[in-house]
C-alpha cells in the first residue's frame, strides 16, 4: 500500500513539476489560442472582413480563416515546433505558403511574424 501511495506522490509531483515547466513560447502559444472566435472588422478598401480563430488539432495548432475577400480567402497555421518555436503558414489566396516564425515583445503583448521561407 505504501509502494501505491509513493507512486501516486510522484505521479502527481511529475504532473505539477511538467504544467509549471512551461517555456515563453508555449505560453505564447496558449495566449494566440484565447484569441479563439470570430472577429469583424474591414479591410484596406473598407470592405466587410471577418477573421476566425479556431482551435484545432487536439490543441497543437491554432487555425486563422480571413473570409470577405472572395475567392481569396485564406488560411493560417499557427503552431509549435519544439517548445521554443511559434510558427505560422499562411496559405494565401495567391497560391504561396509563407512560412514564418514569431517573436514575443519582452512583455509579452506583441507577436511579430518574420519570414524565413515559403513554398510555391
Amino acid at each position: 500500500m505504501k509502494s501505491l501511495r509513493f507512486g501516486l506522490s510522484l505521479v502527481l509531483l511529475l504532473t505539477a513539476t511538467a504544467a509549471f515547466s512551461q517555456t515563453a513560447t508555449q505560453k505564447s502559444f496558449d495566449q494566440l489560442k484565447t484569441l479563439t472566435g470570430s472577429w469583424a472588422g474591414k479591410n484596406a478598401q473598407g470592405k466587410p472582413l471577418q477573421v476566425v480563430f479556431r482551435d484545432t488539432a487536439g490543441g497543437s495548432a491554432l487555425m486563422s480563416e480571413i473570409i470577405g475577400e472572395g475567392h481569396e480567402d485564406m488560411i493560417s497555421m499557427i503552431h509549435l515546433d519544439g517548445p521554443n518555436r511559434l510558427l505560422l503558414t499562411h496559405y494565401c489566396g495567391a497560391g504561396n505558403q509563407p512560412r514564418m516564425e514569431a517573436t514575443v515583445s519582452p512583455d509579452g503583448k506583441a507577436f511579430t511574424f518574420n519570414f524565413f521561407d515559403g513554398t510555391n
